[in-house]
């Protein structure tokens, strides 16, 4: 079962959304931000993306720049902080077995569905 990790508020999101309704697969959709992640569901995506917590933080987001920015902290210090600040994770997030991708751009999902 295909799963993403969508938030409606962000364009790239639905993006991402919209181009896998149209891939005829079957898929859940998880608001992330009505229902967060856990560290260890959170370590798990990592894991299946290949990537550090950092690679997949959003810099852009206020939050970030104003508690965050410049400061030194290990892989699980991250993870706690993107747990308890969803909104600073890269989305959306496409799961599939045991792969992963940020899907942005969208196509990244076909890497998943081929």
């Amino acid at each position: 079962m295909i799963k993403i990790y969508h938030n409606p508020r962000c364009r790239k999101s639905r993006a991402g959304l919209e181009y896998l309704k149209g891939k005829n697969v079957e898929f859940e959709v998880v608001e992330y931000l009505k229902n967060p992640l856990s560290e260890a569901e959170l370590k798990d995506i990592l894991v299946k993306l290949n990537k550090k917590p950092t690679e997949m933080i959003r810099t852009q987001e206020e939050v970030y720049k104003k508690q965050f920015k410049g400061k030194n902290f290990t892989n699980d210090e991250w993870i706690r902080i993107m747990t308890e600040n969803p909104k600073l994770i890269q989305r959306p997030i496409v799961l599939k077995d045991y792969k992963a991708v940020w899907a942005d751009p969208a196509d990244e999902i076909d890497r998943l569905i081929k």
